[in-house]
């Protein structure tokens, strides 16, 4: 191959880049995961230290599986002594986000420090239904989607939009049993202590000697389990009247 072809062809990747930048979608949800913060991608990538998809949940039938996903650590945070926000100052830009949503239905219902980020629940007024989740950058104050079963299993809210009214087949008692058989096989000593519904899943809170060790998912379809690694150590609380 001479160089006036390899020329050539450099400049056609250039103008297909150049493309499917334009064309990325623009949506609120990927402006939120890919923008103020480092969003998704993070510091380690979407997968970061994930182990694939389909392996399914222990013992299942399949589905996403019990795929870790890394990537969202303390973005925006490079300065080395840098001051962290405060979990009220995380709920107060939550509440920012959501009112630019512009929909007055959705409110705070907890929000959650990790040694990474703060996570933030959004619940539905009308409904009592879970809605969908947040992360707050812990330095820039930076608000966007969760990912995993948010992004991929949030059938209402999440980016995938199944846009299915199909009834749920995964109790919420059932949820609880293949989470705690999940942390049984992968986490020795922890157990999965409430389940919350949202569109399609559940996330379910784990504990480790009675105090809050860390989150998972479960699929509300098939029962994969989804467990979040990627908020680090547990610190604070704060329930949101």
């Amino acid at each position: 191959m001479n160089m006036k072809t390899i020329v050539a062809i450099a400049a056609i990747l250039v103008v297909l880049a150049a493309g499917y930048a334009v064309a990325r979608p623009a949506d609120g949800f990927w402006n939120g995961m890919m923008g103020n913060g480092g969003g998704m991608m993070g510091t380690g990538g979407m997968m970061g230290s994930g182990t694939g998809y389909g392996r399914g949940m222990m013992g299942g039938d399949g589905g996403y599986g019990s795929n870790h996903c890394g990537g969202y650590g303390t973005q925006g945070s490079n300065a080395a002594n840098a001051t962290p926000l405060t979990i009220e100052q995380a709920k107060d830009a939550a509440e920012q986000y959501l009112a630019s949503a512009g929909n007055a239905d959705l409110a705070l219902a907890e929000v959650m420090e990790f040694n990474n980020h703060f996570y933030a629940d959004v619940k539905e007024k009308s409904t009592g239904t879970h809605a969908f989740e947040l992360i707050v950058n812990r330095y820039t104050g930076a608000v966007f989607p969760e990912m995993g079963p948010n992004m991929m299993w949030n059938t209402k809210y999440g980016h995938m939009n199944w846009n299915t009214q199909a009834q749920t087949t995964v109790t919420k008692e059932q949820a609880l049993k293949n989470a705690q058989a999940y942390l049984d096989k992968t986490i020795p000593g922890t157990k999965a202590d409430d389940a919350d519904a949202f569109y399609g899943y559940y996330t379910v809170h784990v504990l480790k000697d009675s105090k809050t060790y860390g989150m998972l998912g479960v699929n509300a379809y098939t029962g994969a389990v989804w467990y979040h690694n990627w908020h680090g150590t547990f610190v604070k609380f704060l329930e949101v009247d």
